[in-house]
């Protein structure tokens, strides 16, 4: 998506350049604070210096390990989080996301980042690509020009009304995007898609994804990851 492209938004939301970032906005006593994509402090600069390197949750189920560094295509990126973390420990990842304003927040945290010496050897690691998974995974993958040894997942969890408060920045993606319906079609574009295997990221207590069961689980506090395997992944050379 060109970054001269202006995304269509929900009545209440819009896209602003401040402090030299783009930021998505609405009303903060509902939103709270703007939303940005940061991938040289906060979270991201946090998780990259003290996160646990690849023994963290998702580097473990997308089968990062010693020898073994697989490329990996976020299908649904999200804010980058996971995308960057795999990148710091080395994989190189196609970043894949269909709200475009989240997309065009992407591409200005992944243009900013690009221009800091801490961190441009990984952001030259990652890949976004505006795009719907659910219906054309196999051909944005093809656009890319990436090996999709592993598709990662992390579809919205449709928001129950009798759950606790959802958090203010969910509110947003929600607001953008609604509840991921259409999950079930996502996995089995993943698994068309994936050479090695699929992980799709779950809260801990969720039912998995309507669909082919998981062949393994990785669970944490609050969340888990069903790995659906193709085959193993081999130790380069």
């Amino acid at each position: 998506m060109s970054q001269h492209e202006a995304p269509e938004l929900p009545e209440g939301l819009t896209l602003e350049r401040r402090d030299g970032r783009l930021a998505l906005c609405g009303d903060p006593s509902e939103f709270g604070s703007p939303l940005v994509v940061d991938f040289l402090g906060g979270k991201a600069g946090h998780r990259r210096q003290f996160g646990g390197g690849r023994g963290q949750l998702v580097a473990r189920a997308c089968g990062l390990r010693a020898g073994i560094t697989p490329s990996v295509v976020d299908a649904t990126a999200g804010l980058g989080r996971d995308a960057f973390v795999l990148a710091s420990l080395g994989a190189r990842v196609l970043l894949i996301e269909r709200v475009a304003a989240i997309a065009a927040l992407l591409e200005d945290g992944l243009s900013r980042a690009r221009l800091d010496a801490q961190v441009s050897a990984i952001i030259r690691r990652m890949t976004i690509l505006s795009g719907d998974s659910a219906q054309s995974l196999g051909a944005l993958v093809e656009q890319a020009g990436i090996e999709p040894q592993v598709v990662h997942l992390d579809p919205m969890f449709p928001h129950r009304e009798k759950s606790a408060l959802v958090k203010k920045e969910m509110r947003l993606f929600q607001r953008l995007a609604g509840s991921d319906d259409d999950a079930p079609r996502l996995l089995e574009q993943a698994l068309d898609v994936a050479t090695h295997r699929v992980v799709v990221k779950r809260p801990r207590k969720a039912p998995p994804i309507d669909g082919p069961r998981p062949h393994h689980t990785i669970e944490g506090k609050t969340s888990r990851y069903d790995l659906y395997v193709h085959r193993s992944l081999e130790r380069a050379g």
